[in-house]
């Protein structure tokens, strides 16, 4: 029996100043797939102005705001209600032959096809030092492999919330060895890929009634491309893999490519936002 879930994104921009020109882009609708689906959406803004649903580079939908008058504040509410299927995280064949997957890895179509998802970016960038800190075994599935990297970011980063920022970068957390959600996803796809696996970063919502490390605001987690078998979720701030509290909305190379809310704004002066999610289910 499917879970139904009721999700809540609020955020609201306070301005110095006026703003006479601004553009948002949302990325914070559940995509439909086949265990999420019956999305429903409601979308709502402090000055009443239009929305338009579009699509992005990596095929996911977005909101698009652009108010028509000037204004110094301004709030925004969605509400999400959808229901997700049971998801059972180890849905696949595990005995496998080790040598089919490290093989298929090293051949160059592979590397070609999943090029984007192999790249390293300002995000999931390592020096030669730091790329040494998980090495994969190759007596083991990568699958394996990759559950042993999963354990291994989530007691190497201490879950800590406000000491870092969106756009604190791997060197700064790797020392400090604290961070959010972002940051141990980061470190995973950045691990992951070192060792030839390609990796997404995913942004989405997170059921935390089980106890389940989270913040205020979305969640992310990572998808990893094992051969033979597919994308799989693994969720490195809590140790597990992706499953039915996981409600995805996007994925992409890192942060940058899943930012919940993206504007550009014509104004001079301080600004604040926030931000704030609550998700609510019942079977």
């Amino acid at each position: 029996m499917p879970k139904e879930y009721e999700i809540t994104y609020k955020a609201e921009n306070s301005y110095e100043n006026w703003v006479h020109d601004a553009y948002w882009q949302f990325l914070i609708i559940p995509m439909e797939n086949k265990c999420q689906h019956e999305v429903e959406i409601e979308f709502s803004n402090s000055l009443f102005a239009n929305k338009e649903i579009s699509i992005n580079g990596y095929g996911f939908k977005t909101i698009r705001i652009s108010p028509k008058k000037k204004f110094k504040h301004i709030s925004f509410e969605a509400k999400f209600k959808l229901k997700k299927e049971e998801v059972n995280p180890y849905n696949f064949d595990l005995d496998i032959d080790n040598t089919i997957g490290y093989k298929r890895i090293d051949e160059l179509d592979f590397k070609i096809i999943h090029e984007r998802f192999l790249k390293f970016t300002s995000f999931t960038k390592l020096n030669q030092a730091q790329e040494e800190l998980f090495l994969f075994n190759n007596s083991v599935s990568i699958f394996k492999n990759l559950q042993d990297l999963n354990s291994w970011t989530y007691k190497f980063i201490h879950f800590k919330s406000g000491v870092t920022e969106v756009g604190t970068l791997l060197n700064v957390v790797i020392v400090n060895k604290q961070g959010v959600c972002q940051d141990f996803t980061h470190l995973f796809c950045a691990l992951a890929r070192v060792n030839g696996i390609p990796t997404r970063y995913v942004s989405g919502y997170l059921n935390q009634g089980s106890g389940l490390f989270g913040d205020s605001q979305m969640h992310a987690w990572a998808e990893a491309y094992v051969p033979e078998i597919g994308w799989i979720g693994f969720d490195p701030t809590n140790d597990l893999l992706a499953n039915t509290n996981h409600i995805k909305v996007c994925h992409g190379k890192d942060y940058n490519d899943c930012s919940p809310l993206k504007g550009i704004i014509y104004s001079q002066g301080l600004n604040k936002t926030t931000h704030a999610v609550t998700v609510q289910s019942q079977q």
